[in-house]
């Protein structure tokens, strides 16, 4: 079953392929300035994250009904399109990252307490520091590994659909 319909060399998937798609790191943003900002600003970059996630579902949902217009499984297909990409992008995206970034920085400020002499400013700047140079180091790991997960579990569902159709 195709998940999503087959993209063209020329089409742009304005989630994936341009700024837009640093709106799903807003979260992990977040969690590296948590030590800085109020909590209601780290809430607030999980809200912009999951607004994202939500609006790519969407986005694949729509993109999937324009492709299987005279489809009789066309319901099937959209739904399957918009979980898989929610669940996907909820995951890889905003859980899993959000999750990471907040223990990394949470363990650098507990260790630069007990290792340093620094002022609290100085280990919470040097913590949101590491915190943000640790994004871009977990997030093919991450993908690969909700890649592995999805087609381990709720991926093989659909393919047990699609064997019945």
């Amino acid at each position: 079953m195709e998940l999503t319909p087959e993209k063209d060399s020329k089409e742009v998937d304005i989630y994936r392929d341009t700024w837009v798609r640093f709106l799903g790191y807003a979260n992990e943003v977040g969690e590296a300035f948590r030590a800085l900002v109020p909590v209601s600003a780290v809430w607030a970059s999980y809200a912009v994250a999951t607004a994202y996630v939500s609006a790519d579902a969407l986005d694949k949902g729509r993109k999937a009904a324009a492709a299987h217009t005279e489809d009789h499984g066309k319901a099937v297909r959209v739904a399957v399109a918009v979980v898989d990409t929610f669940v996907w992008q909820a995951l890889a995206s905003v859980a899993i990252p959000g999750f990471t970034i907040n223990r990394v920085c949470a363990a650098s400020l507990f260790l630069l307490g007990k290792t340093t002499r620094w002022p609290l400013p100085v280990r919470k700047w040097t913590t949101t520091a590491i915190g943000l140079s640790t994004i871009p180091f977990i997030i093919k790991p991450i993908d690969r590994s909700v890649d592995f997960l999805l087609d381990s579990s709720l991926r093989k569902l659909y393919e047990e659909g699609e064997k019945r159709e």
